[in-house]
């Protein structure tokens, strides 16, 4: 099991392709090639979890892995949270254990997913089926805001919001009532960043 302080900011792109290529040309490493996930987040019936800022999902993508999720600091200026995660050996068996212990899955995501090693930093290239997002990821802010100057990213244009939370802004301000932020249900929906209440922070 792996415990730690995530620590990390989201920003909202026009494109990945160039910030892919400059993050080669920098020497970063790709430590996974663009991988579809699928994770389940889980709730009580009540939505006890979510109405204390917990987290309980249960992702697929080359591995299987149950992760928890605390709430995040809110004094922090990056979204910082506790995690624990553990590798588990199938995502069926995962949910029917948390489904026998009487969660359920409350909502169902979607994303491919590609990702980077740059020093201590991870960075993580998300096509969302709302938008393409950069995840970077590291031991401090400081860590976090030297590779987004690095990318030529604007700082002040970052996100400390979930993927969970800009669904929620995306929802509220068209008017949706479905439940799974997956590729299907957009398939059709043009998101623009006023949406998402977001402004790019790559240039044209």
């Amino acid at each position: 099991m792996n415990q730690k302080i995530e620590k990390e900011a989201k920003f909202y792109m026009r494109g990945l392709k160039k910030v892919e290529h400059d993050l080669l040309v920098l020497g970063a490493v790709c430590t996974q090639s663009t991988t579809f996930e699928t994770n389940l987040r889980f709730d009580t019936p009540d939505r006890s979890l979510s109405a204390a800022m917990h987290v309980l999902r249960l992702r697929q993508d080359t591995r299987a892995r149950l992760t928890y999720k605390g709430p995040s600091d809110a004094s922090s200026t990056v979204s910082a949270r506790p995690e624990y995660e553990v590798e588990i050996s199938d995502l069926d068996t995962g949910r029917r254990i948390l489904e026998s212990l009487g969660y359920q899955v409350v909502t169902i995501y979607e994303k491919y997913r590609a990702s980077y090693q740059l020093a201590d930093v991870e960075i993580s290239l998300d096509q969302m089926p709302f938008g393409d997002f950069i995840e970077i990821e590291g031991p401090n802010e400081a860590a976090i805001q030297l590779i987004t100057g690095k990318l030529g990213l604007t700082w002040e244009n970052r996100s400390v919001l979930s993927y969970m939370r800009l669904f929620d802004t995306v929802k509220k301000n068209l008017g949706m009532d479905f439940r799974d932020l997956t590729f299907e249900n957009f398939n059709t929906i043009t998101i623009k960043p006023e949406h998402l209440q977001l402004q790019f922070a790559d240039h044209d």
